[in-house]
């Protein structure tokens, strides 16, 4: 889907016009719908998680949002991919406090998750060196989220960006020499 004919939503959207947020939604949300099927596959099965509520939950905390700018349909992707990123992780983390005896109530529990998907502390950590990238160099977390999260090809993201292939491979290769530094080190305290 090319950029122009979302420039005017996006401009409007950014201005808080609740009927552009909606437009956009409408718009992108099979392409939305893939990244949350993708996301949610990527940490395993069990997930009492769908695509559906990833999505909607997404799209709650984005249209939430009162001072989020999206310069372009890049922008709004990547804002989009990490707002399900982050309902995932946090949805592990709750998952994860279950498992551990947390929220005890007594009911039945399912226990087909157990060991079948990533460590909750892992995905934070993850999650705590792609904002670390962030806060260094917006392109490059862009780069990854529009990648890794969204999957787009690199000739879809040089596209989008304005800039060759070959820029973004870079850009690429950058980002997950950063990202493997940063899940070596200890993450700083703020």
């Amino acid at each position: 889907m090319p950029d122009t004919p979302l420039e005017p939503l996006v401009s409007s959207a950014e201005k808080g016009d609740a009927q552009s947020h909606r437009q956009l939604f409408t718009l992108l949300y099979q392409e939305l719908r893939r990244i949350a099927e993708r996301e949610l596959r990527r940490v395993g099965g069990g997930s009492p998680l769908s695509p559906t509520t990833v999505l909607h939950e997404a799209y709650i905390a984005v249209a939430g949002q009162e001072s989020v700018a999206f310069a372009d349909r890049a922008h709004f992707m990547a804002y989009a991919a990490r707002a399900m990123r982050g309902l995932i992780i946090d949805n592990m983390r709750s998952r994860s406090s279950l498992k551990r005896g947390g929220g005890f109530r007594i009911t039945s529990i399912p226990t087909d998750f157990a060991g079948s998907s990533p460590d909750a502390a892992e995905l934070e950590q993850i999650s705590q060196a792609l904002d670390r990238l962030s806060e260094l160099d917006k392109r490059l977390a862009q780069v990854v989220d529009l990648r890794f999260f969204c999957g787009f090809s690199f000739a879809e993201i040089a596209a989008l960006h304005a800039v060759s292939e070959r820029t973004v491979q870079r850009d690429w290769d950058k980002a997950r020499i950063l990202l493997h530094r940063f899940l070596r080190e200890p993450c700083p305290q703020s």
